[in-house]
């Protein structure tokens, strides 16, 4: 498995911007897809992006598309998610997650980060 590790999140207004982190050791991270996911309260952990080892290939919920960009850096071993337009329905902790292939469902994710709190108020 690959560790990875979050950070990046924190308190903005409606309208502001965050860029999320998430660092990787362990398995070689360009062997891995990437995927930002986020879990509300009282809610199930949903999709938000998704990069695939080349970065060739990118997937957005629909939520978040044109206002959220995901990046990999394989030389570092890091991936982002640079939030922009942020509404209070972002509000949510955010995990990063590897798999094997570049997938939109959240039980396909075999690796997990222990997730940072996006908070955006009105």
């Amino acid at each position: 498995q690959v560790q990875l590790v979050e950070s990046g999140g924190g308190l903005v207004q409606a309208g502001g911007s965050l860029r999320l982190s998430c660092a990787a050791s362990g398995r070689t991270f360009s062997s891995n897809a990437m995927g930002w996911l986020r879990q509300a309260p009282g809610k199930e952990r949903e999709f938000v992006a998704a990069i695939s080892r080349s970065a060739l290939n990118i997937y957005y919920a629909a939520s978040v598309k044109g206002r959220f960009t995901i990046s990999r850096d394989n030389a570092k071993n890091m991936v982002y998610l640079q939030m922009n337009s942020l509404k209070p329905e972002d509000t949510a902790v955010y995990y990063c997650a590897a798999s094997r292939a570049v997938v939109t469902s959240t039980n396909l994710y075999d690796s997990w980060g222990q997730g940072t709190q996006v908070t955006v108020s009105s």
